[in-house]
Formats: C-alpha cells, structure tokens, sequence
C-alpha cells in the first residue's frame, strides 16, 4: 500500500469537559488526526472546540449521526458544515430520500461558503449492537448481512460510505469496490478494554480488512499519555499497511 493512501486515524473527543477536548486537540493536532465530535462535544461545547480546530486547521468529522424525515435533516446538515468538517454523518436507516437530502444539503451549502463538501457517511450497524440483538430490533439476517444491505441504500444514494464494524469491510470492498469507503468504530488495541463495544477489532486487522478510517476514544483520550498511545496506534496501522 501506498503511504498516500494509508488509513486515517479518527479520535473521538468523548469527553464531558472543554478544557479536556481542547488538551487532547492541543496535543493530537500535530499528528493530522482527524477529530471526531460526537453527542458530548456536539451538545456539550460545540461551537467552542470546533473554534479551536478551525484555529488549528484540524479536519472534523461531525458524528451527529442524523435521523428524520429529509427537510429536517438537509437543514440539519447545511447548519453543521462549515471549514475543517471532513465527513457528517447520518442513519441508512433513515431511508434513501433523507441520505439524497444530506448529500445535496452539504454540496449546496459547501458551494455557497466557497469550500469542499464534507463527505456523507451512512451509519449501518452500530458495533455496540451483537448479532442476536438484531431480531429484537426486527431485522432479518446477521450484522454482515444488513450492513450489505444498508450499504446498498446509501450507495444509490451518493453517500461517500459507511460507518460499519471492521468485520463487515471485507464484504462491503467485494460488493461496491475499494472506492466506497468504510468507516469503523470499534477499533481497539490488543488487551485493551472493550467497553460497550461488543463488534471489535484491532487497529491492525482493520487496516488487513480494508478499512479507510480507523475510530479509537477511550484508548487515546483516556491513556496516561494520549499522545503516545495515538502514536502507538498510528505506527501499527503503518506497519499493517505496509505488509500488504
């Protein structure tokens, strides 16, 4: 693999505070990570911490995981972008007409500011959820087999990807090519804690699977050392890649 094209690392700020957030921003910046801001950041101190990024020229990618019918959520999405926001997220589930409404409300609005278009990515199968929950939730078939599904669905619908468990990936670069591109929380390092998370892997098995983004939180954001424990994480998925 190319250096070019490695993976990125993604660090999501799930952190209650803004001192905390802008640390971590302070002392991960450096490395070209992009920083995810998930419901905390979002709800909590948004438009502080994305001030800062801005400031510091980071990439975001707004988990805002959106999910309603499609003129809430296109007004939702021309509100979020803005410099810096790299990917926005919403739910497949929500339907093809709302992911098309996201797609044209980032393109749209990214013209009128004069920016690049933040990518839509089609949240599938959240890997806090385990195979056998899925029938409770009243979908037929097991992880892999609706992540393909809903994958289809965004596809047709010009998201650039999904988010999806590094153990769907494989199947989903077979379906729709290595351009449609895969997003995976759930990465955690060997012996580390798995939390709620129950559809895991390691960083260097995502990248063997085919992953284009890699979500690591609680292993950076809470380490002694954040910044060891990115960099940690960084050079393994180079490693990975390279020994493809």
């Amino acid at each position: 693999m190319n250096v070019s094209t490695l993976p990125k690392l993604i660090v999501a700020l799930d952190v209650p505070e803004l001192a905390a957030a802008t640390e971590l921003v302070d002392k991960l910046a450096p490395l070209g990570v992009i920083f995810k801001l998930g419901y905390e950041p979002l709800f909590g101190y948004g438009d502080a911490i994305r001030a800062r990024l801005e400031e510091l020229g980071a990439q975001m990618f707004v988990d805002a995981k959106l999910h309603d019918i499609p003129r809430t959520v296109e007004a939702a999405v021309r509100l979020l972008v803005r410099p810096g926001v790299r990917i926005l997220t919403a739910h497949a589930l929500g339907g093809n007409e709302m992911l098309q409404a996201a797609v044209g409300g980032a393109t749209e609005r990214a013209r009128q500011l004069g920016i690049e278009p933040p990518q839509i990515f089609a949240v599938t199968i959240l890997t806090s959820i385990a195979a056998e929950e899925l029938n409770e939730l009243g979908l037929r078939g097991g992880p892999g087999e609706n992540v393909i599904r809903l994958a289809a669905l965004a596809r047709d619908a010009r998201c650039a990807g999904v988010v999806c468990s590094p153990h769907e990936v494989r199947d989903l670069k077979a379906f729709f090519g290595a351009d449609f591109a895969a997003l995976c929380p759930g990465i955690r390092p060997a012996g580390a804690a798995h939390g709620d998370q129950k559809r895991v892997t390691t960083p260097s098995s995502a990248v063997e699977a085919g992953a284009d983004y890699l979500v690591v939180g609680r292993p950076v954001v809470e380490a002694p050392d954040p910044l060891a424990a990115a960099l940690e994480i960084l050079a393994e998925m180079e490693r990975a890649a390279r020994a493809l």
